[in-house]
């Protein structure tokens, strides 16, 4: 019988489900899924996963001693991604590994379907994540946090936390991931955490946002100066910044600015 253990979809839950899966059905056919896509199946046994910092730790220190550094990258980055089937991927990449003589070599063998979809999910997430280092827009809330929103496919969050906390370490600033429900902290002078959202804290922090300011006025203005209509190319500026990109940066919000009249 099939044993499909059953997480929430975050690194923790992930993590955890791999370290039951491992200790208890190494040998066995297994599956992961996550809590509220699960599709029932026949002949299946599905097992709750006890999500702790214990496991997770298990399988960190696993992974990165037999599997290398690059490779824990590589799986962090791919269970990021938003795909159902990246966590029996990453288990049986690491069921691959067990094979090798060397098992640090692992993502090399990409004529395995696994390792290949952890290869390209891996590479997906971090290209998200590299476009969002130059897309993320700061507004300033009533309190002086700089905030802003963005609405990734992936959980980038992490993936773009050390580069905007050596940006602005004298700020306190926050960056709220809507299609997750969770947002990226950052204290003055602090280090940065993660915080998770219910619907109310998502209202009150709305609320919280001033509509407009000078700076955001400022910036449309010289957004919309720079444009040369001569050389305007909407094919190039879609390759550069997709449509799903703009809906969260100021350059692009309607109040006096006609994208029609943005430049190359």
């Amino acid at each position: 019988m099939r044993s499909i253990y059953v997480c929430h979809d975050t690194i923790q839950g992930i993590f955890s489900a791999l370290y039951d899966a491992w200790v208890y059905n190494r040998h066995a056919d297994v599956g992961i899924e996550f809590v509220g896509k699960v599709e029932r199946q026949l002949f299946c046994q599905y097992i709750d996963v006890v999500e702790n910092e214990k496991k997770v730790l298990a399988v960190e220190r696993l992974i990165q001693k037999n599997l290398g550094e690059n490779t824990y990258h590589d799986i962090y980055y791919a269970l990021l991604a938003d795909d159902a089937k990246k966590a029996e991927a990453v288990f049986q990449t690491m069921q691959a590994a067990r094979a090798l003589r060397n098992s640090r070599k692992i993502m090399e063998h990409l004529s395995n379907d696994s390792v290949t979809k952890v290869f390209e999910l891996s590479r997906r997430v971090g290209n998200e994540a590299h476009l969002f280092q130059g897309f993320v827009r700061f507004r300033e809330l009533q309190g002086g946090v700089l905030f802003s929103e963005i609405a990734p496919k992936s959980q980038v969050l992490t993936c773009i936390a050390d580069y905007f906390y050596n940006r602005y370490p004298m700020e306190n600033w926050m960056i709220h991931d809507k299609t997750h429900g969770m947002s990226l902290v950052h204290p003055k002078q602090k280090p940065w955490f993660l915080l998770t959202h219910d619907q109310a804290d998502l209202q009150q922090m709305g609320s919280l946002i001033q509509v407009e300011d000078d700076y955001e006025d400022l910036w449309k203005t010289f957004f919309q100066s720079i444009s040369i209509q001569e050389r305007e190319n909407y094919c190039c500026q879609r390759t550069h910044l997709p449509l799903r990109y703009r809906k969260e940066m100021v350059e692009f919000h309607e109040r006096k600015v006609d994208r029609k009249n943005i430049g190359s």
